[in-house]
């Protein structure tokens, strides 16, 4: 393994091993010790550190680093640890270069049959018969009789394959600039990548990139790992590494237990600190990112529509056995990894952008056995798009092969049956150049019918908006997405962060038996009362929370790290305290053991020894749970008096409700002493964490962003329902609700909890109904204290529901770890680019860079931008295909030869494909996209109105060119170009009709700036210098190709007088386009719209057609996105120690894993893998650290008793399913667990 990893070395400026040697000396392990090391793990690695080194401080010591102040920072030392043991930075992939792009565009199947007819006849251009007269031939060589004209016949095709290689070139840099915008995007999540480490003993936050081996990094709950590291120091620290392993239950970690920390692995809960040892390609995941990279199993195929790339890669392991490596789990046995690689392929795995390495995010290899895939759902547009391109492109084949057919009867019945004319063998060659030439009409009319501008404006216009989205602070992660928002229909939003500033402090305080509506001063509280809630909060909170000097003079204090806690350290130091002298007495590292938050235990403890050689346990949480642990509270004089049931009551009733009531989250802290002998039994949590006094109720505010209510009102003017999902109180939520305008005294809505939620949506065996939900979710506007799950099964049924005409497109914001399955099951996904945690970033498709709810309005208006974009478009690009088809058939029909040319209609393919995705594709936005309802997933890409126009001015065009065709030699008093021989020199005729087809294009390019209806069409036109540029510009090439083309583009110069006919013609569109707009569209009922999405029923039968288990379809689709570098791809190494298991004849003794019944076992993010044998598995919510919002304890043995709030009645509920249930497990059954 280690050899093979040098192989990617050469991608540094300096090779850390050969370069590094001189250097190595200084620090007293090697970079082979330190990768040996990190291949152990559990017991196996604990005796290899304490063989090798004694303790991770002798580790330390080697790397001459200091466990608790970190490195010195001194750059001396930062870059020769670089060059010893490399840099933390995985080399990208390739781009492909510009020559490979044109080869790629070059596959265009219209484009190669296009080459092939124009060889065919260059190649016949230059063949002359053979003596004799060619009089024999009769007519059809009728053109022959000038010598030049006759050398002149290679043109053509020369011509076509000069604008062939135009459009290739235009195509592959179109492609090239995706590419490189892309990557730029990748740079800029990497950037955003930050990470705790602790240097000179001050905490920085530094880009991965920087971190080194021997840093100490501070390691929290939803952090990815960045590098591999050694624990120094941890608090209840667990670790998912089913990314590396496959195995979805948590890794305790520890010191004296296991202390591997590995890179791409995330942290589920607790905290600690690591020492890094391995960086980049040195990592776990840097070697088998390597390996890929020697494996030589690639296989790379473009995705035309797309901007990304789905990714599997195949890599041979042993010689004839193949290990297929899917984002699939990968089992720890040889043989049911052979068994579940089919299910793999089906199960489309959940692929995200990296969020950290070089990647260029582009990992491009596709699993060979692609038939297994079962189809992944489009986007909305997308679907719409193909199934209108495939229409379009049915009807122009059928055009061409009519045209070609016709046309060749024509020539035949006139030339051998009417003039009774012998096949004569030297005849042959003009004979095939008029099929040839009858052949590149017919290709020509296909290449116009199809619209092979559509993916060209589609990514045109998604790059342009996702560039200018950057401003508007949105990071788009997903192409689509962009799109995606414009049809939004509803929004699930979160309150904290979002909704309000996430600038929490503490407004209000019970304690000893008063109720303080503004913060008290210290004389007001006892003594004793006021040290315990001091030492209370300081050593109770991480220690990464604290709170620094504003940044400017009279700023507000900056607060670091968890809200919440920092809202109660403001407290402490609102009552003259200082908590980092209580933080300095007692170091994290004294601490004698820490339950840290999570949602099953909704709250957060700490235990210290005192000097006694007792303990004290000190705890917070949302106070309506941790009341009911409370058996005691400090009275005024600081003493303990009985705390009752009935107490708690009055105090809910007195204290916690007016203060929720006031839009305030309320948290409780209390204590509890215990005794040394006998020691308590520490893993029995629950008999520790109850009897507690209650030391007093700290009422916090998060106030609104004062931008919210304009952005909330703006919505759903928009006609997009807003709801607010939180982990908080019910009538904190209430409060909040109201002040954002979500909800409206007047409106019918509802405001209920997730225990409710859950109550009304299941039926009598537990399982959600698709039907209550439907009863539920249209009133809906508030959600309190719901777990992901809730939010989930919430989004999950409004994306299901039929009930309304219109399907629902939904929304979703998140910044917690457990948000990403309702993330995923988004139509876009919303992460919080501040207070969003690693994991919930993956998850997402968009990243609020400044946590703002006004950025959503923002992207909403540059989806709906989009989708304008592209109707703009295609009612331009409809309305020239249908009349250059119409043209080039009857035209060919009537009089054998198409009045548009090949390279004429090539021309007009550019102005309609290139440019015109250009022109259309970059209008800015404007605020009245927000006053119109959202289309809707059913709705036509092409509306009634959009089918007026293109009728309309097609009905213009052609009466125009038709005359023109028929009678327009007499009008301007030329010769007719009709019934021209094969090489006749151009004629001013059809010069004449090509001109002004162009024009009436370029005038229709105005018109087709506005869909709606409306009648200014020049309304904002100066704003997108873009398009001025583009219709000016082809108006200039128009010119010179008329004047100066000549036999290449079979033009003939034009006079001023013919010139300002066509352009009078021209400009006639815009009057014409004026007549249109008067007709109202609702009288033309005959109108068909054209476009619609596919249906839901055909999608859902061929799911169900490919997999048996109903498998949601856009559950599967899951973003269809860049793989993250260390996920698929971290599945090689299990496989290889897999096969060297099955080859050593090991297997016997290997353990079978359970069989695998739902499909989310194999598609989830390891994070989310919840599989329904149950392990117990927390879900955990950051923003609501301490909302101890609802959340079910996945744990299978045990009845859960829930405690929603004050008044809530238990409920058990046993998550495995009954034996009496029949059936097989749901794939959603994981997450419909009841709470």
């Amino acid at each position: 393994m280690g050899d093979m990893a040098n192989s990617s070395v050469d991608f540094h400026p300096k090779k850390p091993g050969m370069d590094g040697k001189a250097c190595a000396e200084d620090f007293e392990v090697s970079l082979e010790e330190l990768r040996a090391l990190m291949e152990f793990r559990g017991a196996e690695a604990l005796q290899k550190i304490q063989e090798s080194y004694g303790d991770t401080e002798g580790l330390c010591h080697r790397l001459k680093t200091s466990p608790t102040d970190g490195l010195s920072d001194d750059p001396a030392d930062l870059e020769k640890r670089w060059q010893v043991f490399g840099q933390n930075f995985i080399p990208p992939k390739k781009p492909k270069t510009f020559l490979q792009l044109v080869w790629e565009a070059l596959q265009d199947v219209t484009l190669i049959i296009l080459e092939i007819a124009a060889i065919i006849s260059l190649g016949l251009s230059f063949y002359q018969p053979p003596g004799g007269d060619s009089e024999v031939c009769g007519n059809v060589s009728g053109g022959m009789e000038d010598e030049g004209e006759a050398e002149a016949g290679w043109i053509e095709g020369a011509a076509i394959l000069l604008s062939v290689l135009c459009v290739v070139v235009v195509t592959a840099f179109n492609d090239w600039s995706k590419e490189k915008q892309f990557r730029g995007l990748q740079s800029r999540i990497e950037q955003e990548q930050r990470f705790a480490v602790v240097r000179n003993g001050t905490v920085l936050q530094i880009p991965v990139a920087e971190m080194v081996v021997g840093d100490v990094a501070q390691v929290k709950y939803g952090d990815l790992l960045p590098a591999d590291g050694v624990l120094i120091q941890g608090n209840d620290l667990k670790i998912d590494e089913s990314s590396l392993t496959g195995e979805s239950d948590h890794v305790r970690k520890a010191i004296d237990r296991d202390p591997m920390l590995l890179s791409g692995t995330h942290v589920m809960e607790g905290s600690g600190k690591m020492v890094v040892t391995a960086v980049g390609i040195n990592s776990q995941t840097g070697i088998i990112f390597t390996l890929l990279g020697a494996g030589d199993v690639e296989e790379e195929k473009k995705e035309n529509k797309k901007g990304r790339k789905d990714s599997s890669v195949q890599f041979a392991a042993a010689p004839a056995k193949e290990c297929s490596v899917v984002n699939g789990s990968c089992s720890n046995n040889f043989v049911t990894l052979l068994t579940s690689a089919k299910k793999q392929d089906e199960a489309v795995a959940m692929e995200m952008q990296p969020l950290k390495s070089a990647e260029g995010g582009e990992v491009e290899e596709r699993e060979k056995k692609k038939a297994s895939v079962p189809k992944k759902e489009k986007s909305v547009l997308q679907g719409k798009l193909t199934k209108l391109a495939v229409q379009i492109g049915k009807a122009g084949l059928v055009m061409s092969a009519i045209t070609v057919i016709i046309l060749m009867l024509y020539f035949v019945i006139e030339t051998f049956v009417v003039q009774d004319r012998p096949w004569l063998t030297e005849c042959t060659p003009i004979y095939v150049q008029y099929f040839v030439k009858f052949f590149i009409i017919g290709v020509t009319v296909l290449v116009v019918a199809v619209p092979e501008g559509l993916p060209l404006a589609v990514t045109i216009s998604l790059a342009y908006s996702v560039k200018k989205m950057m401003k508007d602070n949105n990071l788009v992660r997903h192409l689509d997405a962009c799109e995606t928002m414009g049809n939004a229909t509803a929004i699930c939003s979160d309150k904290t962060g979002t909704l309000t500033t996430n600038r929490m402090t503490a407004v209000q305080i019970y304690i000893g038996d008063q109720h303080f509506h503004e913060i008290p001063t210290p004389q007001h509280i006892s003594h004793h009362a006021l040290e315990l809630l001091t030492t209370a909060i300081s050593l109770n909170s991480a220690y990464t929370s604290k709170i620094l000097a504003a940044d400017k003079e009279g700023g507000l204090p900056k607060q670091v790290g968890n809200k919440t806690e920092c809202a109660l350290l403001g407290l402490v130091l609102d009552l003259k305290r200082d908590y980092q002298c209580v933080r300095e007495q007692i170091p994290e590292e004294k601490l004698y053991k820490v339950y840290t938050f999570n949602s099953v235990r909704k709250s957060m403890s700490t235990v210290v020894q005192l000097p006694d050689r007792s303990f004290r346990i000190y705890s917070k949480g949302a106070s309506e749970i941790l009341l009911k642990k409370c058996s005691s509270v400090l009275s005024r004089d600081g003493g303990a008096h009985p705390f009752r049931p009935r107490d708690r009551d009055e105090m809910v009733k007195k204290v916690i409700e007016p203060m929720a009531c006031d839009g305030l989250r309320t948290i409780c802290v209390a204590y509890r002493d215990l005794t040394a002998d006998p020691l308590p039994e520490w893993d029995n949590e629950a008999d520790i964490i109850n009897n507690l006094t209650c030391i007093a109720v700290v009422g916090i505010e998060d106030p609104v962003r004062p931008e919210v209510p304009e952005a909330i009102r703006k919505c759903q003017r928009a006609g997009i329902t807003v709801r607010m999902v939180t982990g908080d109180n019910i009538n904190t939520a209430r409060a909040i609700a109201a002040k954002c305008g979500i909800i409206q005294a007047g409106d019918d809505f509802l405001c209920m909890e997730g225990k409710d939620f859950n109550r009304r949506i299941r039926n009598e065996k537990g399982e959600v109904e698709q039907e209550r939900i439907d009863k539920i979710w249209p009133k809906l506007r508030v959600l309190a204290r719901s777990s992901p799950t809730d939010k989930h099964t919430l989004v999950k049924g409004i994306i299901d529901s039929t009930i309304c005409e219109q399907r629902q497109v939904v929304a979703v914001t998140g910044d917690g770890t457990n948000d990403g399955p309702a993330l995923k099951k988004a139509d876009v996904g919303f992460a919080m680019g501040i207070a969003g945690t690693d994991v919930a970033k993956e998850a997402s498709d968009i990243i609020l860079t400044d946590d703002n709810f006004t950025s959503i309005v923002k992207a909403v208006m540059w989806g709906r931008n989009v989708y304008d974009s592209i109707s703009k478009f295609l009612q331009f690009q409809l309305t020239v295909n249908v009349v250059a088809v119409i043209v080039a058939f009857t035209g060919a029909c009537i009089t054998q030869d198409s009045p548009l040319k090949a390279v004429q209609m090539l021309w007009v393919n550019l102005i309609m494909d290139t440019f015109a995705s250009l022109a259309l594709a970059t209008e800015p936005p404007t605020e009245a996209l927000l006053l119109r309802k959202p289309y809707g997933r059913n709705n036509p890409l092409i509306s009634r109105t959009m089918m007026k126009n293109i009728l309309g001015h097609g009905v213009y065009q052609l009466i125009i060119i038709f005359t023109l065709l028929f009678v327009g030699e007499r009008i301007f008093d030329i010769d007719s170009g009709r019934d021209a021989p094969l090489h006749a020199p151009p004629s001013e005729h059809y010069t004449i009709i090509f001109n002004t087809f162009v024009l009436m294009q370029l005038f229709n390019e105005i018109n087709a700036r506005k869909i709606h209806g409306e009648r200014n069409v020049f309304d904002g036109i100066f704003s997108n210098p873009i398009f001025c540029t583009i219709v000016l510009g082809t108006f200039a090439i128009q010119i010179a190709i008329v004047q100066f083309g000549g036999k290449p583009f079979s033009c003939s110069p034009l006079n001023v007088e013919q010139w300002l006919w066509c352009l009078f013609v021209g400009v006639g569109e815009l009057l014409w386009g004026q007549l249109i707009s008067s007709v109202p569209t609702s009288q033309l009922k005959c109108l068909k719209e054209a476009g619609h999405g596919p249906a839901p029923d055909d999608i859902m039968d061929e799911d169900l057609a490919e997999d048996e288990e109903e498998i949601d379809h856009a559950e599967r689709e899951l973003r269809r996105g860049q793989i993250l570098w260390f996920r698929g791809l971290n599945r090689i190494q299990t496989q290889i120690r897999v096969v060297k298991a099955f080859r050593s004849s090991l297997y016997d003794g290997m353990e079978k894993p359970e069989s695998r019944s739902s499909i989310h076992d194999f598609q989830a993010h390891p994070e989310f893998i919840i599989t329904d044998s149950g392990h117990s598995i927390p879900l955990i919510d950051e923003t609501d650290v301490d909302d101890e919002s609802e959340r079910s304890n996945h744990n299978h043995s045990l009845p859960v008793t829930l405690n929603c709030n004050n008044n809530a009645a238990e409920s058990r509920v046993y998550l495995t399913r009954p034996a009496h249930v029949p059936g097989p497990p749901s794939p959603m059954h994981s997450f419909e667990t009841c709470l």
